[in-house]
């Protein structure tokens, strides 16, 4: 794990996934960490992310939550984070420590589009 914490700092997220282990363990780019700052949800919900946008603070923790009643998945365009399938009443969250903007889709359903804006 120590050796993914450089590569953790440079890419600028760290995540930490509450998926089902043994379907979908987290990749090697990304980190578990312990959430320090307040949690921002986001539903997945009626084929959709609510909310479809959202600006946070760099540092803060992201949490998906599949409120639907199909699998899910929260992909960064780019895979900076991805949470695998979730299926539903599964979370995935995620600590983004680099500004910018990330948008993300839902691998399963190419039409379920949001985006985080990360400020400093």
């Amino acid at each position: 794990m120590a050796g993914n914490i450089g590569f953790c700092a440079r890419l600028g997220v760290c995540a930490a996934g509450i998926v089902a282990a043994a379907l979908w363990p987290p990749p090697a780019a990304v980190e578990a960490t312990a959430a320090t700052a307040a949690v921002r949800p986001i539903q997945m919900k009626n084929f959709a992310f609510d909310p479809p946008a959202i600006t946070i603070k760099a540092g803060q923790t992201l949490s998906w939550t599949n409120d639907d009643v199909v699998p899910h998945t929260a992909t960064a365009d780019g895979k900076t984070w991805d949470s695998g399938q979730m299926a539903p009443g599964r979370s995935y969250t995620v600590t983004v420590r680099k500004p910018g903007t990330y948008e993300y889709t839902c691998s399963n359903h190419p039409f379920m589009r949001a985006k985080v804006v990360v400020t400093n």
